[in-house]
């Protein structure tokens, strides 16, 4: 089959990953990788056997390249998505789609403009736990959701990330970095949100580093590091979310969906596997259910792959910036409801997206 070029700017924690899942998709073809620091591109380009290291100017320049993965920082992911637009080029944002619903617009009103694609992760939803999950509630059998609850509690990155930094400055946060899997796996299992609340809090103004190098270094904390947020639905059903980087320890579930004739216990969404249990109305023990769907290993970049496969056909991708967009308003309105003390009325929506297709060959999108 074709495949579609790809480079990867950005060769940080998270591109270990993504470099070694890309070599293997039947849709894209990984050619080059790239990041300010060319040494650092250099040594995984040798890793992961790829031919090229590039500065991100060269790659941009590259004709052949027709998607950029863009694995940069949070409060460059903007700048370098307008980057790859400009050069007519398809972009993929590591999430967030970008930290301020106002660059997240400028992102995806340039690449309609430009008649390029723009996707961004998680693509954590499209793996067989959260699929499997989604297959339930199409089916109807224990009817519609009616509520759900989400939560992530912990005691933040600083004492194992070689570079918690950013975590704590604008564009992180337990909302920006983990809600996106929480709030994206909502909006593909009920649909998308019309109106948010919450409280939040910087609970601690400073963290420590744990980890070497820098090991004992200040970190001047920026964003609320504890956010208890309620998700009104447009299709009805009500949603409490709590991410938290201030817990030391909890035994909360991550996350449930309540239906008219049962409970969805689902599995975690930053994760592509279960398990996934249902409590039935009239039973009285759960039940285990079983993965109905490929793509429980960890395979990021299964979104890049998809929009791959877009690019060539000319349907639509799941992990859209449409749905995106959308989650990051979600997340600005969070924290702007508790700022302002009142309600946020959503300016934005998506379509749910297309639900996996069973059967799926390893490392393939389409029978």
């Amino acid at each position: 089959m074709k495949q579609v070029k790809v480079g990867i700017i950005g060769c940080g924690n998270i591109s270990s990953i993504y470099l070694k899942n890309l070599k293997l998709f039947k849709s894209v073809d990984l050619v080059a990788v790239s990041d300010i620091d060319l040494k650092r591109a250099e040594a995984k380009a040798a890793e992961f056997g790829i031919f090229r290291a590039l500065s991100p100017e060269k790659m941009l320049k590259d004709k052949e390249i027709k998607i950029i993965v863009n694995l940069t920082v949070p409060k460059v992911h903007k700048e370098v998505a307008m980057a790859a637009i400009r050069a007519g080029k398809s972009v993929y944002n590591e999430k967030p789609l970008a930290i301020t619903r106002e660059d997240g617009k400028k992102i995806i009103t340039s690449a309609k403009k430009k008649g390029v694609l723009v996707g961004c992760a998680p693509d954590t939803f499209m793996g067989a736990g959260l699929q499997t999950v989604r297959r339930i509630i199409d089916s109807g059998e224990i009817g519609r959701p009616v509520a759900a609850t989400a939560f992530l509690m912990g005691a933040g990155p600083e004492g194992w990330h070689p570079n918690p930094e950013f975590f704590y400055q604008k564009g992180g946060g337990p909302l920006f970095d983990m809600g996106p899997y929480y709030i994206t796996a909502l909006v593909n299992l009920i649909g998308p949100v019309k109106r948010v609340t919450s409280s939040a809090q910087i609970s601690f103004k400073e963290r420590i580093k744990g980890s070497e190098p820098k090991k004992g270094k200040r970190i001047k904390v920026e964003v609320p590091t504890h956010v208890a947020g309620v998700l009104d639905f447009k299709a009805g059903a009500v949603g409490t979310i709590i991410v938290s980087f201030d817990v030391k320890a909890a035994g909360l579930p991550r996350m449930e969906i309540y239906c008219e004739k049962g409970t969805i216990s689902v599995p975690d969404p930053n994760t592509f596997n279960g398990p996934v249990k249902i409590k039935r109305s009239n039973k009285g023990e759960w039940e285990d259910i079983a993965l109905t769907y490929g793509y429980s290993d960890n395979s990021r970049g299964l979104g890049v792959a998809d929009m791959a496969y877009a690019l060539m056909s000319g349907r639509k991708h799941r992990a859209s910036g449409e749905l995106a967009f959308h989650v990051l308003d979600v997340m600005q309105s969070l924290h702007e409801a508790s700022e302002k003390g009142k309600h946020i009325m959503l300016s934005t929506t998506c379509a749910k997206p297309e639900a996996m297709v069973k059967g799926l060959k390893a490392f393939e999108l389409e029978k």
